[in-house]
């Protein structure tokens, strides 16, 4: 069965924070109305090489976006690109490293906060530059490029967990707390997206060290939640790939998955 799909990249949000501390998604797995995987991010855990990792299949060394100031466009298959050349409608709600991957680079805020250009990878797109943007908004957001747009794939970026996560620790009441409150936004918005007949998705790029900070090898950086909402249980905590985020989201659409993404599909 082909779907839309919604993925929700909740930028800093770590395995065991999302487990311990948000009780929508860990309510839908219980349900068996979702399913949960423990997911281990690539290397170096940091966020704009991994923003292209979950969107290409491919490891930072290989697809060559190696730290947050490698700045320009993807020359590799994306599930962007790939969805657009299919004939698909994409739109993100999304940091503006996102345009700047996708769309163009470098980000001019006066020019591509908000684009509409079906000629672009990001055919829809609203982005943000403040780290500390009101994930409420972000949501709202998305929701509006959803309810008018109607894309295929949707990318929905907040910030907020990663932004008080660097400020207060990953071990703060300040970035578990906000944990919860994205999982407030999610229970908020999931079920109206659903009902409009898309697949959601819930992950994220890296996680958080007490220090606040990430960027190295151990688990409390590496390891994230994988949520999908259209699948039942089991869940577990044998760690998945990374790269197997794009071949999934290519899968539930119905698209091909190329020859440069070898993970396998966890639909």
């Amino acid at each position: 069965m082909t779907h839309k799909v919604v993925l929700i990249l909740v930028d800093g949000l770590g395995y065991e924070t999302a487990v311990h501390h948000c009780g929508y998604l860990e309510g839908r797995v219980a349900a068996g109305r979702g399913r949960r995987r423990r997911m281990l991010a690539e290397l170096p855990s940091m966020s704009r090489p991994l923003y292209h990792t979950i969107h290409t299949g491919l490891g930072p060394v290989a697809h060559g976006i190696t730290s947050n100031d490698t700045v320009r466009t993807s020359d590799v298959p994306s599930v962007f690109s790939l969805a657009r050349a299919a004939g698909r409608t994409t739109a993100a709600a999304a940091y503006s490293w996102f345009s700047e991957l996708y769309v163009k680079a470098p980000f001019d805020a006066h020019a591509d906060s908000l684009r509409h250009d079906t000629s672009a990878d990001i055919q829809h797109g609203f982005y943000y530059v403040a780290d500390s943007f009101p994930d409420g908004d972000l949501f709202n957001a998305a929701s509006a490029l959803l309810h008018g747009f109607a894309p295929d794939y949707l990318l929905v970026h907040p910030m907020g967990c990663d932004h008080l996560g660097h400020a207060h620790g990953g071990q703060s009441a300040a970035y578990r707390t906000n944990a919860t409150k994205i999982d407030a936004l999610i229970a908020r918005f999931a079920p109206v997206w659903e009902a409009r007949g898309h697949r959601v998705l819930v992950t994220a790029d890296h996680g958080m060290n007490a220090d606040g900070y990430h960027g190295g090898t151990k688990d409390d950086v590496r390891h994230v939640p994988f949520y999908d909402l259209g699948a039942s249980p089991p869940d577990g905590d044998t760690d998945v790939s990374q790269l197997s985020v794009a071949p999934t989201v290519l899968d539930l659409m119905g698209l091909g998955v190329p020859s440069t993404m070898v993970a396998p599909s966890l639909a």
